[in-house]
């Protein structure tokens, strides 16, 4: 389809928007099918037959919400790990792969004895950095060189990639995964011809999993850590407001995990982390495509119904936030250009203020949002802004922000945010920028129906978060939102004690970076 066709259908469909909604939005809803598998597993079936394709994912309600002190980043190190193959995939000889994996165990379980006492050491002041190899036993080193021996002959026997070298020979693309707080996803596309290829792949490497180059594998969520926190000019610092701004909750920590957790997790503990969250009842398959629904089903039940039922339920996150009772601030040098952050509590997914709050932050953002019209037009303060609200499964947030124009103050930048919340707290919105807002919804929502894929992410998202029935009710529920709702949660969630604040300023000596390092604490592959 053509740019100006799809201008047209938006244009056509803002204007049944404004002129007959409920039709037009019920119009819009996603055909899913749901079914419940006997170990507990759902199913989700879109039938699509627009194109001879299936964009098929499944996702573990498990994410980085779910951890605790100690194993922070084990939900992102899954998403590596479960590209390592299986008995049959990744492996010339899998007798042998266990006998170096079992080995490997026992060389691993020597070297955290070692390990022990080095953090003995750096708690009494005897060295000054666990990671540095001179900081290291002597007998620790000695292990250290059998455990690499393992891992050559390990390397040895293994087929790297063929996990996609198989789906990539079959006509699959766009395999990924992701991690996030609240959930860890995998999907592909797939010829529509190949359903039951993919039916067999996923499920065997949830039931079947070798966790291959495990030690190795966390090393490179180490180096990865490095190179997208470590070594950015805000990646540290981000780290340290989202830490600051969440005082109980397990959305305190990163989702790639502490740099002290990564090393120190082990597969023990992995395993039993992968045996509870990666059960069976806590799975969502989702395929969307050329397909009939009655064969699908069939399928899955022959594939995934093999795979057992978990002994236990995974257990609720049950450590929520205190209530913010402070107005918490951050100063910080950074190599970036002068801006400021600001974060709100507000609340979680699906809960009825989510949706008003929304609207809310549409109203700031955007080229033709307030924000951007006062601050960055207008006053000439800010040369961009952003404000969004972010709903998790657990609990949820505002942000808001800007860069400072060269000759301003990032505290010019917040005050401006302040002044049109308290205009949003004085005054209704106008029916007409209110209806605008809906209508950019509307349109967007139409946008993520346009093909296999965008419908795929789009139930991952809200079967990740909490309930997948989002994606055909959130948008009734965003239509509603009135005004006066709208005034209201702005008095209600945009307090002074209810803030964190974080003001960056450039580092002396810094060059000015060409642009604002993008936002967002979410970690993807």
């Amino acid at each position: 389809m053509t740019n100006f066709g799809i201008r047209n259908k938006l244009f056509a469909l803002v204007l049944v928007l404004n002129s007959a909604l409920p039709s037009a939005l019920h119009a819009q809803k996603v055909p899913v099918v749901e079914k419940q598998l006997s170990n507990g597993m759902r199913l989700l079936m879109v039938e699509r037959h627009d194109e001879p394709s299936v964009a098929g994912g499944w996702v573990a309600h498990v994410g980085s919400s779910n951890e605790r002190p100690g194993i922070t980043g084990t939900a992102h190190l899954f998403e590596h790990m479960m590209f390592k193959g299986t008995p049959t995939i990744g492996t010339k000889d899998y007798k042998k792969d266990l006998e170096i994996i079992a080995a490997q165990e026992q060389i691993r379980d020597q070297m955290r004895q070692e390990e022990r006492k080095m953090r003995v050491e750096y708690r009494l002041g005897k060295i000054d950095d666990l990671m540095k190899p001179e900081n290291k036993t002597e007998r620790y080193k000695e292990l250290e060189k059998e455990f690499k021996k393992l891992i050559g002959q390990q390397r040895d026997i293994m087929v790297k990639n063929e996990f996609d070298r198989i789906y990539s020979g079959n006509g699959g693309s766009s395999m990924n995964a992701f991690t996030s707080e609240d959930m860890t996803a995998y999907f592909i596309n797939v010829p529509a011809n190949k359903i039951e290829l993919w039916m067999w792949m996923e499920s065997e490497r949830i039931l079947h999993p070798v966790f291959r180059e495990f030690y190795a594998e966390r090393d490179v969520v180490f180096e990865e850590r490095r190179m997208r926190t470590d070594s950015t000019p805000l990646g540290k610092f981000s780290e340290e407001f989202n830490a600051m701004f969440w005082e109980s909750s397990t959305y305190s920590w990163p989702t790639v995990g502490w740099p002290s957790d990564i090393p120190a997790i082990s597969k023990a503990q992995a395993d039993e982390f992968y045996g509870v969250y990666y059960s069976p009842q806590n799975i969502s398959l989702i395929l969307v495509g050329d397909f009939n629904p009655d064969a699908l089903e069939a399928l899955a039940r022959k594939y995934f119904e093999r795979i057992p039922r978990g002994p236990k339920d995974p257990p609720d996150v049950v450590t929520l936030e205190v209530k913010q009772v402070a107005e918490k601030r951050m100063y910080a040098e950074a190599e970036t250009n002068p801006q400021v952050d600001i974060l709100w509590h507000t609340v979680a997914f699906e809960h009825r203020d989510s949706y008003p709050l929304e609207i809310l932050g549409t109203l700031l953002s955007t080229r033709t949002g307030r924000l951007y019209k006062g601050l960055v037009l207008g006053s000439g303060v800010a040369t961009e802004v952003y404000a969004d609200q972010t709903s998790q499964k657990w609990e949820g947030y505002f942000n808001a922000g800007g860069e400072a124009k060269d000759g301003h103050k990032p505290e010019e930048v917040e005050q401006g945010i302040y002044d049109n919340l308290e205009k949003l707290k004085q005054e209704e919105v106008p029916p007409e920028e209110l209806q605008k807002v809906k209508n950019n919804f509307a349109a967007a929502e139409y946008r993520r129906l346009s093909s296999n894929f965008p419908i795929l992410m789009h139930l991952i998202h809200n079967d990740g978060s909490g309930d997948w029935h989002e994606v055909n009710e959130a948008a009734q529920k965003l239509q509603a939102v009135t005004a006066a709702d709208v005034k209201r949660v702005a008095n209600q969630y945009f307090s002074k004690d209810n803030r964190t604040v974080a003001i960056y300023t450039r580092k002396p000596g810094a060059a000015a970076p060409q642009k604002a390092e993008a936002k967002g604490n979410q970690e993807k592959q």
